[in-house]
């Protein structure tokens, strides 16, 4: 069990609280006992006002001591729930951190969300009151109805109970329900938050294409699913009630019938009868928390089985306990390099070879789909290749620990993400500590400062939710500076200059150029004016390697580079024409 540690740490709060809980439980059923005597003292006619003053300043001591350890009870048993919810809940996070790229594009963002937020609190419902409840219903039940057979009456307890067993079956049969229909309850509201992230992060899509009414109806038709199956779970709550209501009330009938008979032949006294009526009215919570408790529990289970289903996914991607280097220098090998995803049988990639130098500059180069993010994506072990087609320094990549991998590897994807946080922050998301001005730096590099500098707040301007405030150039180019401050060995850049003009991009290159010698670059691009100062390009089709070496190489012989650059010259003389 995911929280056996956490229990085993706070055990000693649990038993607190339910001790607490247990003196509470007990002084209550001291007070039936003593109205009881108070009745029948009143009745014999010997009441005396001292009399008065005892059992009003007894009354006073046990309400006085009830909210004493109630107070304890709460604190220990529903404020360690509260602990419980927040270590729970640290944990799924800490667990989908440490997952895998392939986990989030099998799990839809509303789904997690949803086991983020109501499993967690079902959970915690199930530890908090659901403890004090089974606790009520154990205790209560048992000690109630012994002292309404031992001080009382057995043959008038035996009658009260009559309708218990039914009770229980009651409870019991009704939490199977609960179980079922809760855990669609919970399926249903997980659709119902996917569908408006996704919906909140695609409204500037959907007011473009002037589809909100589309959206609205979709929204209509997940959420009258949320209510149906709330509805379904609500309607067993609403036969829940009145069929314990009803056998209870049946136990009043036969106390009133039978205990009257007996008060009327002298078999107890009426402040028996008083006390025994107390008694039924405590012993009607318990019964009722019987169910409670089952309903409790079903929906912690339902929800802690939707939350292990999450604990117990394991990230293909395995760290190296010890990293078989500390630091890369910058030599990438891929040694017939063949890869297909979880999900395909198709191979993206398939026999790959290549060398690349510490220092050198590669370009790749290749039509939509033909494997280039995909090689990318390898390199930072976003995915896993076979063992020994990709060696970094002559090490193979999967013995190199994840911490120096990424460390030691700048990477600036296709569709660059901003947090909403500030202009710095996001810059010096690596936390190097990097103060304003080595920030700034970074952003002369990257050719964003002086946009920056026209911002509101400058660098303490708050970026919007996934940078939507800035231009697709300007996310781009900060998204460059964020890769650029740490300083990496191996830089990528994955198409990252697709927003950007021709002149900003020019002199992005040479800044790199200028400010990064000795590192290793590959650039992912379809602009040839891109890619014609590397070292050494290479062409990609269908996942292969049909092309490769220096631009004045590729433009001379027959081949995709060659019809790319005769195309891209022939679009810039045609817009210097215009």
């Amino acid at each position: 069990m995911k929280l056996k540690e956490f229990f085993l740490t706070h055990k000693r709060y649990y038993i607190a609280g339910v001790s607490s809980l247990i003196v509470v439980n007990t002084a209550q059923l001291v007070m039936p006992k003593m109205i009881g005597n108070l009745t029948d003292l009143i009745a014999s006619g010997d009441f005396v006002r001292g009399d008065l003053v005892r059992f009003v300043l007894l009354f006073l001591g046990l309400a006085l001591l009830i909210a004493v350890f109630r107070y304890a009870w709460r604190i220990n048993i529903m404020g360690t729930a509260r602990k419980m919810e927040y270590t729970l809940r640290n944990m799924l996070f800490e667990h989908l951190q440490s997952l895998s790229t392939d986990f989030f594009n099998r799990n839809k963002t509303g789904d997690l969300m949803a086991h983020a937020t109501n499993d967690i609190h079902a959970v915690r419902m199930a530890f908090g009151p659901g403890i004090v409840s089974a606790v009520d219903a154990l205790f209560l039940t048992t000690v109630t109805i012994y002292m309404m057979a031992k001080t009382i009456s057995l043959q008038l307890t035996l009658v009260a109970l009559i309708p218990l067993p039914f009770m229980v079956g009651i409870g019991v049969g009704f939490g199977r329900l609960i179980h079922r229909r809760f855990r669609r309850v919970q399926e249903a509201f997980s659709l119902l938050t996917d569908r408006v992230q996704e919906n909140f992060s695609g409204i500037r899509v959907i007011k473009g294409f002037a589809r909100e009414r589309r959206e609205e109806e979709r929204f209509e038709e997940v959420n009258e699913l949320n209510v149906q199956r709330n509805m379904e779970l609500v309607r067993i709550h609403a036969l829940f009630h009145p069929l314990i209501g009803f056998c209870s009330s049946i136990a009043v009938v036969l106390i009133l019938g039978y205990g009257g008979m007996l008060v009327l032949n002298g078999s107890i006294t009426i402040g028996d009868f008083v006390a025994f009526y107390s008694y039924l009215g405590t012993l009607i919570w318990p019964i009722m928390a019987i169910s409670w408790v089952i309903n409790l529990i079903q929906r912690g289970k339902a929800s802690m089985d939707r939350l292990n289903s999450i604990f117990y996914q394991k990230s293909e991607i395995e760290n190296p306990q010890e990293s078989a280097l500390n630091r890369l220098e910058g030599r990438i090998e891929f040694e017939n390099l063949t890869f297909s995803y979880p999900t395909s049988t198709e191979p993206v990639l398939q026999g790959i070879t290549a060398e690349i130098a510490p220092g050198q500059v590669v370009g790749i180069l290749g039509r939509t789909g033909s494997g280039k993010s995909t090689l990318l994506n390898l390199l930072l072990r976003l995915y896993d290749a076979k063992r020994g087609m990709i060696k970094l320094d002559g090490v193979d990549i999967q013995d190199i620990s994840l911490e120096v991998l990424r460390r030691d590897i700048g990477y600036v994807p296709q569709e660059s993400f901003l947090f909403s946080t500030t202009v710095k922050e996001n810059i010096d998301f690596t936390a190097t500590g990097s103060d304003l001005e080595r920030v700034q730096e970074y952003a002369k590099i990257a050719q964003v400062y002086d946009n920056i500098m026209e911002f509101p707040q400058q660098f303490d301007t708050i970026v919007g939710e996934r940078g939507v405030t800035l231009s697709g150039g300007q996310k781009q180019r900060i998204a460059l500076a964020r890769a650029l401050i740490k300083e990496p060995q191996i830089l990528i850049l994955d198409d990252s200059f697709s927003a950007v003009d021709t002149e900003t991009e020019e002199a992005i290159l040479q800044n790199l150029r200028r400010v990064f010698p000795g590192k290793t670059v590959i650039i992912v691009s379809h602009r040839i004016s891109t890619l014609k100062n590397a070292n050494h390009i290479l062409v990609l089709e269908e996942g292969s390697i049909t092309q490769e070496g220096t631009h004045d190489q590729l433009t001379a012989e027959p081949g995709l580079y060659q019809e790319l650059y005769q195309k891209q010259l022939l679009e810039e003389q045609i817009e210097s024409v215009g």
